[in-house]
């Protein structure tokens, strides 16, 4: 009986034990998908920690040492610019407060891309301040919640930081979130007045014609649709404005939270090699090409597609002139971009190699990976940010987005089905419809990716509600690229103009990079100019002389400087953002002392292209006449770099030791050329 018992009791015991296993695992499964549902933050950081990433840097050179010529011809600071430090404080006569009694209320729609929002925004700041009015904060037509975005963000805060906005401005502007209820309501029902503000208005048509529209209402809504709606150069009375565009742009406008960590792991992992690199923006849209004229650039249902939007274009009256262009003679005047494979060639002509890290930006290349190939042939490290992060990381800048599953037909009730067969049954006698005709075979490369309706209709169809979100998304990607652009090594550009034929994307980054870090290499090639270097040798394209190389490299030095007249002459009458100096610049140098210890063509040149700039106070000075003395040592090394630049275009893949000993090398005396034009400012043509 003992022995029974305790048999009985351990058989008990170990049903416990097992209930008790099951209670727990189930317990746990619980806890799992509670995890995994309510806390994708956590999950996200822990998935940072083991990603494995598409980019695998490829390097077989050596390093080159940072004291060395060669590194300072490639990558070093452009000394003629070192002296200019961003100052965008006020001056002068400018009240510190704004009034607390303002005249009304702006309500602000702005439509556009990402560099036409920037612009935008800083224009109306601008405008609320000329007007003394309470600056609602603006609303961004592509990021409502009508589009498809997520609904955990307001229409300015899904790309921008709203808080730090607001609180940036408060010695300037008067913002406030949203209306108050009255006019709210009034907004709803189209009671309060409404101006389609022009490109490039005068401050005097906002004080004669906005200005008393807004004492009489106390509110006027603003519609800002052609990327900017204030002159960009302004007369000298309105100087602090353009001061304020630039703590707008610079200052107030910081992304989110998420999209700038996002940005910044992006460039942690871009230097973790120990390299630097360089950013590319092909300035390869569709609406611009479309613009300019550049379809035959393109083949296939790529320059169909180019041509359908310049039709477009010019039923709207966007473009003028004739459906059919000459793309050949628009590349040869400079009115194309410059093609990837092109930038590619200038880059190893002047020397870098092809290992060299070079990060495409552009929220989307048209013509897709496959325009991409020539430079992925020339440069092993060629990346953007789909491949510098993971798609989790990039779901998480979108937030918690609705499900589209509303736009497609919804699946019949067992209800709806018998009511349907009851309508059938009442409906009486009628004759048989045919059977449809057998329709047309259609071919799955025809039908397949974005721009299938052309095999199918003459009309572009309207966009999908998962289009209008990508379009959302773009803006992010924008944000991504702008903060990789500008802390960038080196930027160079293929194109600055976009759809409208107003400064791109590209231009916005030069913009800041001038005002940010004027003396970082932002390279700004003359198209016209490049354009014939190549057609001077096209046949021998990837056989070239030294000389050729040589002109290449002058030609890319110059644009350092040279860029900044063109810039001056074109880019800012349009945009002030791609130019802000001398308004939003101090030397610290006295510009007098300068021009004497100058050479004279040098010190014109930079006058025409920077303007009058002020000197910096005092405190910020300091350590300026330390970096000046270890730079003119540095002159010294420059006259012995007998570096030469490598091979122009690397083999199929094969050792990098063998290509160091290629073609493209040029002798002694003619580096030691380049070096001392550099040294002069590359003014010699």
């Amino acid at each position: 009986m003992k022995g029974e018992g305790k048999t009985v009791m351990m058989k008990s015991k170990l049903k416990w034990v097992g209930l008790v296993g099951l209670v727990l695992s189930a317990l746990s499964l619980f806890v799992h998908f509670l995890l995994a549902r309510f806390t994708e933050d956590g999950f996200s950081d822990y998935q940072a920690s083991i990603t494995i990433f598409s980019w695998r840097p490829i390097f077989e050179n050596v390093d080159i040492p940072t004291t060395s010529p060669l590194y300072r011809r490639l990558w070093g600071q452009i000394r003629q610019l070192e002296s200019l430090h961003p100052r965008a404080n006020p001056r002068g006569d400018y009240a510190a407060e704004p009034s607390l009694q303002t005249n009304g209320f702006i309500f602000v729609r702005i439509q556009g891309g990402f560099h036409e929002i920037r612009n935008s925004i800083c224009d109306v700041v601008a405008v609320s301040r000329l007007l003394n009015a309470t600056l609602v904060v603006p609303e961004i037509q592509s990021t409502t919640s009508s589009k498809g975005i997520s609904s955990e963000f307001k229409s300015f805060s899904y790309l921008y930081n709203e808080e730090q906005f607001m609180t940036a401005l408060a010695k300037d502007v008067r913002v406030v979130k949203t209306l108050p209820k009255d006019l709210k309501g009034a907004r709803r029902k189209k009671k309060i007045p409404l101006f389609r503000v022009p490109h490039q208005a005068s401050p005097y048509f906002f004080l004669h014609h906005v200005l008393p529209v807004l004492n009489k209402h106390s509110v006027v809504e603003l519609v800002v649709s052609d990327g900017g709606c204030l002159q960009a150069i302004l007369a000298p009375q309105f100087e602090e404005l353009q001061r304020l565009r630039c703590r707008v742009s610079f200052d107030a406008l910081r992304f989110r939270q998420e999209v700038q960590e996002l940005a910044t792991n992006i460039l942690h992992r871009l230097r973790s090699p120990g390299r630097p690199f360089i950013a590319y923006d092909p300035g390869l849209t569709r609406d611009a090409l479309a613009y300019h004229g550049c379809a035959e650039l393109f083949q296939d249902v790529h320059s169909e597609l180019i041509q359908h939007k310049r039709a477009w274009m010019l039923k709207r009256g966007i473009v003028k002139g004739s459906l059919y262009v000459d793309s050949a003679e628009k590349r040869l005047n400079g009115s194309c971009p410059l093609m990837p494979e092109e930038i590619g060639i200038l880059l190893r002509a002047y020397g870098y190699p092809w290992d060299t890290i070079i990060y495409v930006s552009g929220g989307e290349v048209f013509g897709g990976q496959r325009t991409l190939i020539p430079l992925h042939s020339m440069f092993e490290n060629v990346v953007d940010r789909t491949s510098l992060s993971t798609s989790w990381e990039l779901n998480r800048i979108y937030g918690r987005e609705s499900s589209l599953a509303s736009d497609y037909p919804k699946k019949l009730t067992p209800v709806d089905v018998e009511l349907k067969r009851e309508a059938w049954k009442l409906a009486g006698p009628r004759p048989r419809p045919l059977p449809p005709p057998p329709a047309r075979p259609k071919y799955p490369y025809n039908i397949e990716g974005w721009w299938g309706w052309v095999a199918e209709s003459d009309n572009e169809p309207d966009s999908t509600v998962m289009e209008l979100r990508m379009n959302a998304h773009k803006l992010l990607w924008e944000a991504i690229d702008y903060v990789v652009c500008v802390e960038a090594d080196v930027f160079i550009p293929g194109f600055d103009r976009d759809g409208k034929g107003h400064p791109n994307f590209a231009t916005l980054v030069m913009g800041r990079r001038l005002y940010q870090s004027a003396a970082s290499r932002t390279y700004r090639p003359n198209r016209k100019r490049v354009v014939k270097f190549l057609e001077e040798t096209r046949d021998h394209l990837y056989q070239a002389n030294h000389t050729w190389l040589t002109s290449i490299r002058r030609h890319l030095r110059n644009s350092l400087l040279d860029g900044l007249t063109e810039a001056s002459a074109k880019s800012k009458p349009l945009s002030f953002l791609s130019h802000p100096v001398p308004e939003c610049s101090c030397s610290s140098h006295d510009p007098k002392a300068e021009s004497t210890s100058r050479p004279s063509g040098l010190s014109h040149s930079l006058h025409a292209a920077l303007g009058s700039i002020h000197r910096c106070p005092a405190w910020m000075e300091t350590g300026a006449t330390s970096l000046l003395i270890e730079k003119e040592n540095d002159e010294d090394l420059d006259e012995g770099d007998t570096s030469s630049s490598g091979l122009f275009l690397r083999g199929s893949g094969g050792g990098g030791a063998a290509h160091e000993n290629g073609g493209g090398e040029v002798s002694r005396e003619e580096a030691q050329l380049e070096d001392q034009e550099e040294l002069e400012g590359g003014e010699r043509r």
